[in-house]
């Protein structure tokens, strides 16, 4: 079966696609679209806004027309193939890429479909590596291929090798179904407007907007932060504060249900994590299970106020391309504690061993630390800048002291038999199970305040995740003594014993 250009057509099953394929011809309605959508401001801006100028329809006009010949041109020279080595993607006219990965090097699969996508049945197809080292080494997208195909690639990609089975003339047996680890649950709705997301999105609004305020005849926009600048009122600027608190929490609703509707972790058949998510734009990321090096259990202040969490997985092979390491989006804690047992395959969460505590010098360096630059800043205001200007820092101090506290009671440290945790963080409280034959280095940090408190900060270097988890401000004595025992002779040669 051949394609209308000359070219096979993908095959219906799950085989290395050795012949050179085209992207799916439907792309080149969905790209424009998609481009569309965002070019869809300044488009609208360049049309509506002005005296009606000849050039600003010449303009709207070729802005349309080059989305559309861009796209015709990327998919009439875009070509992949599937090798039993490796994926291959040549692409570009006036400048040809030639990208390949290694069929063993790949990580993760994403597949992505945004609503124009939807529409015409298609998804796009990230391939993962993980590698950072040099342009392109980190894997390679298909946009775009019907979502069947899509499928097909994803088990194909991340499939391993098996032993090859005995001849009988029985009938293969049938896949083995997905296990569900967990899925949505609409009651975890209520931890939306404590996730702050609205504000995320009202910043956005208004970063649009400030572009395009004069274009759209919007001065009264800039006229009113002068005016307000001009004639402070801490009433104002408290009602400013105020609306703008009820207008995030309005919008954090809508858009935990856009990035999580359909929510899914399952454990699939072929030795993968994999995350389903998304209303409008859905998306579908698989992790190899083999990969996987720990958890990070992460609460934000506001969440973890209301008993809640959300899940990451710490593992190798998400590259620098935005591949996301979610396992569990902001939901009740013991739901957390829950997928990272499951996830982990373990009895116990090793997130919720009891931690052993830091030395009170390190209460008085997160004090330091979060006091001083606020008091800093006020005796700044005081000498340069207007007289309303430094009680505001002043207003901060009793909250960022509570925060200095909180993050000192936040800090603590465990070895588990298979894991090395950690915790640390206030705004966003991060509590991370590494396992301990992941770890691959230390890297020890004495800042010359440490050193005065007898403090030290040992960091968990490794492959996944981060790259590296601190322990911070542990007592010297302590950290090192963690470090040796949670990778035994790693780290033993370069310490002394007691009395050299």
């Amino acid at each position: 079966m051949t394609t209308p250009t000359g070219l096979p057509a993908a095959p219906e099953l799950t085989e290395p696609l050795s012949e050179w394929h085209r992207l799916h011809v439907r792309m080149l309605i969905v790209r424009p679209l998609n481009e569309g959508i965002t070019m869809l401001v300044p488009i609208l801006v360049l049309l509506f806004t002005g005296d009606g100028e000849k050039w600003r329809i010449i303009a709207s006009g070729a802005t349309v027309a080059m989305i559309l010949a861009f796209s015709f041109l990327l998919w009439r020279t875009t070509r992949y193939r599937i090798t039993d080595d490796q994926v291959e993607l040549h692409t570009g006219l006036l400048t040809r890429k030639q990208l390949s990965v290694p069929r063993d090097r790949i990580r993760t699969v994403d597949l992505t479909s945004k609503p124009g996508h939807r529409v015409f049945g298609l998804s796009a197809v990230r391939i993962g590596t993980g590698q950072k080292d040099a342009p392109g080494a980190d894997g390679l997208t298909l946009d775009a291929v019907t979502s069947q195909e899509a499928e097909r690639l994803r088990v194909l990609l991340l499939r391993k090798a098996a032993a090859p089975r005995p001849v009988t003339g029985e009938e293969p047996a049938a896949p083995a179904p997905s296990d569900v680890i967990s899925r949505l649950d609409p009651r975890w709705l209520k931890f939306a407007p404590l996730s702050l997301s609205g504000l995320v999105a009202i910043g956005a609004v208004f970063g649009v907007v400030s572009n395009y305020a004069d274009d759209l005849g919007l001065d009264v926009v800039h006229d009113l932060w002068g005016w307000l600048f001009e004639h402070p009122s801490f009433s104002l600027f408290g009602g400013f504060a105020l609306a703008l608190v009820v207008l995030a929490l309005v919008l954090s609703v809508p858009l935990y249900v856009l990035q999580f509707w359909n929510y899914r972790l399952t454990r699939e058949p072929d030795g993968t994590l994999r995350v389903q998510r998304g209303l409008l734009t859905t998306r579908s990321v698989s992790v190899e299970e083999q990969r996987l090096r720990g958890v990070d259990i992460q609460e934000p202040l506001l969440v973890r106020a209301g008993r809640g969490a959300k899940a990451v997985a710490v593992t190798t092979g998400l590259g620098s391309k935005g591949e996301s390491n979610l396992l569990l989006p902001p939901a009740p804690l013991s739901v957390a504690h829950q997928v990272a047992r499951d996830v982990l395959r373990v009895e116990d969460d090793p997130t919720t061993r009891t931690l052993r505590k830091h030395p009170f010098a390190a209460l008085r360096r997160s004090l330091v630390r979060h006091v001083v630059p606020w008091v800093v800043l006020a005796a700044g205001l005081a000498i340069w800048a207007p007289s309303w200007a430094w009680p505001i820092p002043l207003l901060v101090l009793p909250f960022s002291a509570l925060v200095g506290w909180d993050n000192y009671r936040s800090l603590g440290n465990a070895l588990d038999p298979r894991y090395l945790v950690t915790r640390n963080g206030s705004l966003v409280r991060s509590t991370v199970a590494l396992q301990r034959t992941g770890i691959i280095g230390w890297r020890i940090e004495r800042s010359f305040f440490q050193r005065r408190s007898g403090l030290v900060t040992i960091g968990a270097t490794t492959a996944a995740g981060a790259g590296i988890y601190r322990v911070t401000d542990v007592g010297e004595s302590d950290g090192l003594a963690l470090a040796d025992e949670a990778v035994p002779d790693l780290l033993r040669p370069f310490l002394l014993r007691e009395g050299e």
